[in-house]
């Protein structure tokens, strides 16, 4: 029978609520995003005729299905008993491999680890490929739970290999998606749908089988993690279906509950735009908003629907399924959809039925969890109405009884969980004591494992406590053990918490922040930030850049560069400086770094992160209105002062030339250039040239190789209509084509019909191009499947871009200087939807990207690009100085911000 297998990285589910103070939001045990495996009990034909052996793993078997594994584990013991006596080593071997698995279920690893071991000893001498392949599979599963996920992918091979030769197609095709789960691991998401995409397809003709429900749903699981919802629901429904079909009512509700899993992600992605400040979750257990009397999901929303579908795949799940375990597995996502959407009334009404549940489920790894998501519901639902019906010592209780179970399995991973929760819920009673104590003896557990995804939470959680006791070298000593902690897990980030789509801002990027923020803190007599604090801050800010990337691609797909990020600017340029604007909560923090000076420079603002937001949504919003040219300098003129006047002396002083930004949350969607220094009555871009770089990490400055510009440049100007949506024709788009044709005349150009992903493919094959001008629709969001490009057949989403790009580029003499997306926009409302630009900069694997952040359907987008080009070809101007020259022509012309600003150049600026 197909299982599924907890993960303790898959845990972690946001659960998102307001509160009117500062009170408390929980993390989930997560018990059905786990790693699916599909790992059935072992089957082997017995030398002897020992029925009663025989029957006993049969009856282990049937307990093992309906979740009673401590039973389950005596009749194994009683079976491998019988098996001894009579002689039965193959007998004995199966029984070890099944007493393998269930041992794990009940999360004692050490003891699974020493049965499979027995197992494979007795197969080496005693040949039966059909146990050993099945063992084999037993032993892939063991290992991904040790965190040893290579050696699980050998092992799942290795029983593909045998199922291949024995003709068991069934064996084979389960054994793939295992290692289908193994690429997860790994972070390899992409390939991981790719494998099972072909797999699915090679199973189509095949008769309807229990296979290939778990296949499908195996495959809908990994389109979510990447982003592909409506894909992801498409094979699900399938899942469905052939649950449906052959009356498999367990498989039917594992299905269901993914289903309302993608209702849940629609929901999410119909809400991204929670009003949510960048680090304000203090700790793992932790989180302040503004209003719980305002839910972010109002009834007539499009999120409250998907909610209420997903409300109702949980409900369908825990009514077919005869599993006591998935019951409550459906009852409490339902619950935890109940308190994201505050409906506190039907979630009170639910908890009593699931705690009745729970006291009727075998002690094992799944129903631990289980009570422990179960407490942090119980948290959310007691802080939100402060309701009387549990107090903080029954939910106390239940932690407490948690880990007492967990400790009478020898379930470490939850014990290390459980205890760092109840170390939180003394934190939310103010016994710092206990809350310290519990938290500490949480976190020795969780790093005796080598238990990293629960050894940052904890850290996490015990760097606040030191906070709050005003022990600060002992809290940045432990936020640094948590940002070691995840930097170790950089490949694995987004199997913390796959299916809710801004888990990353809440479970992840708070660390770095907060880390951050006492970093900088004035400490001493001095009452200054010691050059070592500033350095590891600015270290810290340029590895959030990286990994908030990787978290938007969904894997880790970026390879920093290995040089010193100070060598960066030294040694590129005499003339540039970096600015660091880094929010926090109750301040604006600045770290300057100046060429070819050893120190950093730092000052702060004393600016609220709300009223910074607030400035810069007021200052988005007027940029795109033509017609409000006196709010834009109002507010573009505080983050000049926030941002340049504390040091423009030194920029005087050192004659910089160049202001490279390394932004942070919503002034990524601020094109810099539009800073307003009000006392001279000047843009920055009138005084500097100005560029962006996703953190100087990820980007090899180096001038423009060949002045002599061959380009391709494509474009769409006629209407089209995808995925639901409208484009409307962009009537300038010719015109601005046939203008840079009069100044490249090296190029090749691709209109309408000719602007396909295949055309654009074969010409970047075929020549060496060194500037790619795209001309078309195009969307930045934080959502990577709603960043894209239009052409003439399809939306070109962010994650396939690179492919289009990267085939000319085997060798760096090919490489892409620019890429060019004209008539881009940042999506609508999305408050980080810059992220994409970056995201799409850096996935193209150009060396410069050239963007605009919002479309100018206008003459002066063709005048701009005209001149730019004319400038580039002048080996004394780098890119940013040729586009400054090419935005101050546009201000003498339409001094209107709208026409000339947009425009953004990342990466590369010499």
């Amino acid at each position: 029978m197909n299982r599924r297998y907890l993960d303790i990285r898959r845990w972690l589910k946001r659960c998102f609520f307001a509160l009117m103070t500062a009170l408390l939001v929980i993390f989930e045990f997560n018990l059905n995003s786990g790693i699916q495996l599909a790992v059935p009990f072992a089957q082997a034909k017995s030398n002897s005729h020992q029925s009663n052996a025989q029957s006993l793993v049969a009856q282990a078997q049937k307990l093992y299905e309906t979740g009673d594994y401590t039973q389950a584990i005596k009749i194994l013991q009683q079976a491998i008993a019988v098996f001894q006596t009579s002689g039965d080593q193959l007998g004995q071997a199966m029984a070890l491999s099944n007493l393998a698995l269930v041992v794990k279920q009940l999360g004692q690893i050490q003891a699974s680890s020493t049965y499979i071991t027995k197992s494979l000893e007795i197969l080496k001498t005693h040949k039966n490929p059909q146990l050993l392949a099945q063992t084999l599979e037993i032993q892939g599963s063991l290992l991904l739970e040790l965190g040893k996920t290579q050696e699980a992918s050998d092992s799942w091979q290795q029983a593909v290999k045998i199922y291949r030769q024995l003709g068991d197609e069934v064996g084979r095709i389960r054994s793939l998606i295992n290692l289908a789960q193994a690429e997860q691991t790994l972070g390899l998401y992409l390939q991981a749908r790719t494998n099972l995409q072909d797999l699915a397809k090679s199973v189509e003709k095949q008769p309807d089988s229990e296979t290939k429900i778990t296949l499908f749903r195996s495959l809908g699981n990994v389109l979510q993690l990447v982003g592909e919802l409506d894909d992801s629901k498409e094979y699900l429904q399938q899942s469905r279906n052939l649950a449906e079909k052959l009356q498999l009512p367990n498989q039917l509700a594992e299905t269901l509950i993914s289903l309302g899993n993608i209702q849940r992600g629609f929901g999410n992605k119909a809400n991204d735009q929670l009003n949510i400040i960048n680090g304000e979750r203090p700790t793992p257990l932790r989180y302040v908003t503004s209003n719980h009397n305002n839910p972010a999901c109002e009834q007539t929303s499009e999120c409250y629907q998907h909610y209420q579908q997903a409300i109702q795949f949980y409900e369908q799940a825990a009514n077919v399924s005869n599993s006591p375990v998935v019951q409550v597995q459906a009852k409490l996502n339902q619950l935890s959809i109940l308190l994201e959407m505050h409906n506190w009334s039907q979630a009170r009404q639910l908890y009593t039925d699931i705690q009745r549940r729970l006291n009727q489920i075998p002690t094992n790894q799944t129903a631990i969890s289980a009570r422990i998501n179960f407490a942090l519901s119980l948290i959310h639902l007691k802080q939100a109405t402060n309701v009387d019906i549990l107090g903080w010592e029954d939910i106390a209780q239940d932690l407490a009884t948690a880990i007492q179970k967990a400790r009478s399995i020898d379930d470490q991973r939850s014990e290390a969980y459980a205890l760092g929760v109840l170390g939180g819920v003394y934190l939310e009673t103010k016994d710092l004591v206990n809350a310290q104590k519990l938290t500490e003896q949480g976190l020795k557990i969780a790093l005796s494992m080598q238990m990293r995804s629960i050894a940052y939470l904890w850290q996490w959680q015990l760097g606040y406590i030191f906070k709050k006791t005003r022990q600060i070298p002992s809290a940045i000593a432990s936020y640094k053990e948590a940002y070691d902690h995840l930097e170790h897990l950089r490949t694995d980030l987004v199997a913390l918490n796959p299916d809710i789509q801004f888990s990353f801002r809440d479970n992840v990027e708070p660390v770095y922040r907060q880390y951050v923020d006492l970093l900088l803190q004035l400490q001493g007599q001095s009452q200054e930030v010691s050059q070592g604090n500033l350095e590891k801050a600015r270290d810290v800010i340029e590895a959030l850049q990286l990994t908030e990337l990787e978290n938007f691609f969904r894997q880790a797909c970026l390879q920093p560069s290995t040089k010193n990020v100070d060598e960066v600017v030294d040694k590129s340029s005499a003339k540039a400086a970096v600015v660091y604007p880094i929010i926090l909560k109750d301040r604006l923090e600045i770290i300057l770094k100046l060429p070819n000076k050893k120190e950093l420079e730092h000052y702060t603002i004393n600016q609220p992160a709300t009223e910074i937001e607030k400035n810069l949504e007021d200052l988005q919003r007027s940029l795109i209105e033509p017609d409000t040219i006196n709010q834009v300098k109002k507010y573009s003129g505080k983050v000049y002062d926030w941002l340049i006047k504390p040091r423009e002396n030194k920029f005087v002083e050192m004659n910089i030339k160049t202001l490279v930004f390394v932004l942070d949350g919503s002034l990524r969607n601020i094109p810099m250039a539009v800073l307003y220094d009000q006392q001279n009555q000047k843009f920055l871009i009138e005084k500097y040239a100005v560029a962006l770089a996703p953190g100087l990490q990820l980007v090899d400055p180096k001038p423009l190789q060949r002045r002599k510009i061959y380009a391709l440049t494509a474009g769409v100007s006629q209407e089209r209509e995808f995925e639901k949506r409208s484009f409307a024709p962009l009537k300038n788009v010719t015109y601005e084509l046939d203008k840079i044709q009069s100044v490249i005349p090296k190029h090749k150009r691709l209109l309408n019909q000719n602007f396909t992903e295949d055309n654009v493919r074969y010409q970047i094959k075929q020549a060496s191009y060194n500037v790619v001008h795209i001309a078309t629709h195009g969307q930045f969001s934080s959502n990577a499947d709603q960043t894209f490009i239009l052409t003439w057949e399809q939306l070109l989403k962010v994650k396939d871009f690179d492919q289009l790009l990267r085939l000319g580029n085997s060798s760096k003499s090919r490489a892409i200087e620019l890429l060019v997306l004209s008539a881009c926009q940042t999506a609508v409302g999305d408050k980080r939807a810059a992220l994409g630009l970056a995201g799409m900069a850096v996935r193209a694997g150009a060396r410069s990207t050239l963007a605009t952040l919002w479309s100018v359907d206008d003459g002066s987008t063709a005048e701009l690009m005209i001149k730019f080009y004319k400038n580039l070809e002048d080996p004394k101007l780098t890119k940013a100085e040729a586009l400054r020259r090419a935005q101050l022509d546009l201000i003498d012309q339409y001094q209107i911000p709208y026409y000339w600003a947009p425009y953004v150049l990342l990466g590369n600026w010499l």
